[in-house]
This record gives structure tokens, sequence and C-alpha cells, in this order.
């Protein structure tokens, strides 16, 4: 029966694949497809409280995900864009995808399963209209159709797509199929950007590119509950979503910073309200029951600058509300972030990449003290915290290429002070990734 699964699953990678190998250049249509499988394992760590609800396993564990995409795209007429995004997932992160803020696989969803299951995480249509400037190329890739655009232009995206595709992008850390891994080092841990379970919501954005700058503006839909598998589409809980992005030129290389800011408009339950009810009644302080239409905002950087041909470096940092639960994304407050990347080419293996990045989570007072008294937070929440650490990771990868299709990294995280609990860890996580694109 399991061998039945497997072959199944490779079947279905195989065919996707083959549909990226045969895809006509001369169409209007492009199909590319990529799998992905990830291991990840920890040993036993120590652990100064028992494992609670939210809490990474104390234990050695270990856990497999992989993801099989087919980006299926069309363009009807000059500068639009129909992609279709269909996927098959399967697999879970380290203690259910628990533990920590950071947590350590950006290929690990919020909901898991045993056995691989079908979902539709992005059907979208983008209009960019071209304003002037000097003329590029762009080469057709996922959800990117081949095309010539202009340096000024306005793109527009409808649909269903992640809100990090468009806002608090960096070229070398964000992408956790092909770069990091960890959640907060491939995106700003404050930014609790809309979306379901997967990553993904419903809405639309604006980008105007004009010479150095670029202004994004973006509405989606938040959860009906927070950290849940469905969207309000109704859109009475919704996020807005601004970034003003600047390019520049460094000792001749090229370089670029951003400034995102967000506020999402939400049932959602303020921490306090919920150390009060539990002190009121003797319980457990629970922010599901004090829930009402509230307000969680937050502003981030993310700058990144090329350093030779084949490498560069990225610093990220950013802060959000301290007395709101987290909405969608991770249970922090404040972060810093800042690695490098490195190509191959030094070393006479051109397509292989290696990246190094370390990154500080940390909670506001308020937070500590719910957590403290056993709350529980989107990832977080041990049942306690005898002693408060702000979270401190490092992440190390060596991306190999087997061929120029397909890679092979090695993953190595070291995370002190796991869900902010200084008396647990550190922890050492290693990881396998094989990745297949066409």
């Amino acid at each position: 029966m399991v061998m039945g699964r497997a072959s199944r699953f490779i079947l279905t990678t195989a065919l996707l694949m083959t549909c990226g190998f045969v895809a006509r250049a001369d169409l209007p249509i492009d199909i590319h497809a990529q799998e992905t499988s990830t291991v990840q394992a920890h040993p036993a760590f120590r652990s100064g409280v028992p494992d609670g609800t939210n809490s990474l396993y104390d234990g050695a564990d270990t856990s497999m995900t992989n993801d099989v995409t087919l980006y299926l795209g069309v363009s009807p007429w000059q500068g639009g864009e129909i992609w279709y995004n269909p996927e098959v997932d399967q697999g879970f992160g380290l203690s259910d995808t628990l533990g920590i803020a950071g947590f350590p696989s950006g290929e690990a969803y919020k909901v898991g399963k045993k056995y691989p299951y079908f979902k539709s995480h992005r059907i979208f249509f983008r209009q960019m209209l071209n304003l002037g400037g000097a003329t590029e190329q762009v080469v057709a890739d996922a959800n990117q159709h081949q095309q010539t655009r202009t340096a000024d232009r306005l793109v527009i995206t409808l649909g269903k797509f992640g809100v990090t595709d468009v806002f608090d992008t960096n070229q070398y850390a964000h992408d956790p199929r092909q770069d990091f891994m960890n959640w907060t080092i491939i995106d700003t841990g404050t930014f609790d950007y809309a979306a379901n379970s997967w990553g993904y919501s419903v809405g639309g954005a604006v980008e105007l590119y004009k010479g150095a700058w670029t202004l994004r503006a973006g509405l989606f839909a938040l959860s009906n509950i927070p950290n849940g598998e469905s969207l309000d589409l109704s859109f009475a809980q919704h996020q807005s979503v601004g970034e003003v992005e600047r390019r520049f030129v460094l000792g001749g290389r090229a370089g670029a910073i951003r400034i995102t800011a967000y506020d999402s408009y939400a049932r959602l339950g303020l921490l306090t309200d919920a150390l009060a009810h539990g002190a009121a009644t003797g319980t457990v302080p629970d922010v599901s029951l004090v829930r009402q239409f509230a307000h969680r905002n937050g502003v981030s950087f993310n700058a990144e600058l090329s350093l030779a041909d084949d490498a560069g470096m990225f610093v990220r940092g950013g802060v959000a509300s301290g007395d709101v639960e987290a909405d969608e994304f991770t249970d922090v407050d404040r972060t810093v972030a800042a690695g490098l990347s490195l190509g191959g080419a030094h070393w006479h293996r051109a397509q292989d990449k290696m990246g190094v990045a370390v990154v500080l989570n940390d909670i506001s007072a308020t937070r500590a003290r719910y957590l403290a008294a056993g709350g529980l937070g989107v990832l977080v929440g041990d049942g306690s915290l005898p002693r408060k650490g702000a979270e401190a990771i490092g992440e190390a990868y060596y991306s190999a290429a087997l061929r120029s299709w397909a890679h092979l990294t090695g993953d190595i995280q070291i995370i002190g002070n796991p869900a902010y609990n200084a008396t647990r860890g550190p922890v050492l996580v290693f990881g396998l990734r094989l990745h297949i694109a066409k």
C-alpha cells in the first residue's frame, strides 16, 4: 500500500515534469513544473519544561515534505497573463509545524497530511502596461511569460496568489525551494501577511515602476479565523499593504531597499484582554474567547546589495503590534536578519550556490506574559515561560547542481531559545532538499 502511494506520487511528478520539457516556445502558452522534497531532523535537546501544546518535541524527530507544482500560463494579449498553479502536497513540518516562531522549513505548511492531496494555490491575472524608458527582455519562467517590458511600467495583479509574491521580495533570501529555508529569513518575521494556512490569499496589487522607484499597494482577504484554512471572501476581514522600493548603485554594484507597511483589520484578540479574562475566571488565557474587530499593523525594511556577479548580501528588520494576537504568519513582534549568498563560479561550480544568515526574533513584554500564563500563539506556546529569551537562529546551506534542472541542498540551522523559552534548546536542525524545476 505504501509503495503504491509512493509510485503514484513519483508518476505524478514525472508527468508534470514532462509537460515542462515539451512546452512549445512559439505558443502564447507557458507550461513549467517543479518538484521539491525535503527531510529535516533534530536530535534530542535540553528541555527545562515539559512539552506543551505548541512545543517542539524535545526528543529526536524527523519530518518530510513533498510538493509538485504545475505552472500553467497563457498570454491572451500584449502584457496580459493568466496563471494557474495546481499543486500536490504531502507531509508535515517538525512537530506539526509548531514550537519555533522562526520555523526552520518554508516548505512546511501549517496544514500537514500523511498522504498526497491536491490544492489550487494560485489562479490570477496580471496586466503590465509599458510607460516608457529603457526596454528589456523577460525570459519565460514559472508564473512569468516571455515578453519585452520598459523600465517605467504599471503592473496590476488580481486573483489568488501569495502576498509575498509581490511584497517583501529579495533575490538572496525569499525562496525556500532554492535558497534559505527558515521562515523568518525568507520573509520578514513581523510581516503578518494575509494568508490561509498554506500561505495564499485573494486580492489585488498594483505596482508603479518609475525610474529608480517602485510604489506598491495591495488589498487582501484575511482568514475567517486567525491562522485558518478558509478566507473571508466578503473582505470584512482584510489587510492593506503598501511598499516603497528604491533601487540604487553603490560602488558600482546594484542594490535596493524596500519599506513595507501593513494594517490588518479582523476579529483578533488583545493579549491584555485574554490575560484579564484568564485572571477573572481562574483559567489559562485564551485569545479566542476575547476576539473582536481590531487592527494589527507593522512596518519593516528589506535591503539587498550585489557584491559580485554571483554574490550578494541582504538585511531585514521589522516591528509589529505587540498586544494583538498574531493573525496569519508567526509570533514575532521584533526581528532583524542578515545574510550572504555566494555563487559557485568562485570554485568552478557555476550552478552551485551557498548562503549563510542569522536572525534574531523577539516578542513584546505583553506577549511574554501571555505565553508565561499558558497562552498559545500561532506557532508557539510551551504552557509556561520560566525564562524568556529572544530566538537566535543561524542557517547555512549549500545547493549543488546535479543537472541544470536539479539541485540537492544540504542545510543546517541552530536555534537558540525556541519559542522564546530560554530553558529549552539550543536545537540543531539538519536538512536535505531536492528541487527539480523546468
